[in-house]
């Protein structure tokens, strides 16, 4: 039987700035900490790592700062998403010429492809990838777009494509996607409060948001699920899933850095358009943060 290429709860990592700059040192520091608690990978300079607002040299730092904490020890995969075909190519070569593991690629936003449009996007990167794996990011309510199962489907039979991270919430389309594609084809959660539905549908992970703020009880959560201990990974959700829900409160990742903030990790600074986590949601944050133990 053929495994997926990833497992378990990857953190959605947060790009931490101080006075309008990219924050390495706390960066870093973050990176570790997500070691240290046990999750099973980092995906750096996606949309909670604020890639819309990062430059492309700040986008290469940040992927280079990560792989060189990672050392290895869990893989990396590197936002590697946009709009231009021709710039997500660029950022998939750079990931792979710095020791990535592998390239998360958003569906084309903004522009609204048709299914052929999309399949074409990829088909394009699979060809530059020369077998590095890529992780299609399916996030419909983000891009305007969906990349429908069919598509999927079509896009698994490329070589490079590897897997999904998919932001839907469909517990269903996760279910018949499984059914459309390949055994070894990795289905990962990007919604944190239906991850272990996710898994129960045969899904492999989790994309994380929540793991940024507690990545210990995130990791335990999806090792129970996937080993089959639904009743230790519901013990798990009911201590989270009010973090869940409470960091996208406000616009996120305002919320997950007014988190982290309160846990003395990083500045709360947040890139316009995003401002900072509104008075409203800051007691949210604060009560779903103690429910979780922290």
């Amino acid at each position: 039987m053929s495994s997926p290429l990833f497992k378990g709860v990857i953190t959605a990592l947060v790009t931490p700035f101080r006075e309008g700059r990219f924050d390495e040192d706390a960066f870093r520091a973050l990176v570790e900490r997500q070691i240290v608690e046990g999750v099973h990978g980092l995906a750096p300079v996606g949309t909670t790592g604020e890639t819309a607002t990062l430059s492309h040299e700040e986008h290469k730092r940040v992927v280079e700062a990560c792989v060189a904490v990672a050392k290895g020890r869990i893989p990396v995969i590197a936002g590697a998403g946009s709009n231009s075909t021709a710039e997500a190519i660029e950022f998939l070569e750079h990931a792979r010429a710095v020791g990535a593991d592998a390239a998360l690629v958003v569906s084309p936003y903004y522009n609204r492809p048709s299914q052929e449009g999309i399949y074409q996007h990829y088909a394009a990167l699979d060809q530059a990838a020369k077998g590095f794996p890529i992780i299609v990011y399916n996030v419909p309510s983000r891009t305007g777009s969906d990349v429908l199962n069919d598509t999927m489907a079509r896009l698994a039979a490329l070589p490079s494509v590897k897997g999904v991270k998919d932001a839907t919430g469909d517990l269903v389309r996760a279910s018949l996607m499984r059914l459309q594609c390949p055994e070894d084809f990795c289905m990962l959660s990007g919604d944190d409060p239906t991850g272990v539905g996710y898994i129960a549908h045969g899904g492999h992970g989790l994309i994380s948001v929540t793991s940024n703020v507690a990545p210990r009880a995130s990791a335990e959560r999806m090792n129970a699920a996937l080993a089959g201990d639904f009743k230790a990974a519901l013990s798990w959700q009911d201590k989270l899933v009010r973090l869940d829900k409470a960091l996208f409160a406000d616009a996120s990742p305002a919320p997950t850095k007014f988190a982290l903030a309160e846990l003395g990790l990083c500045s709360e600074d947040v890139r316009l358009p995003i401002t900072p986590c509104s008075e409203a949601a800051r007691p949210l944050v604060r009560e779903a943060m103690h429910a979780a133990g922290l």
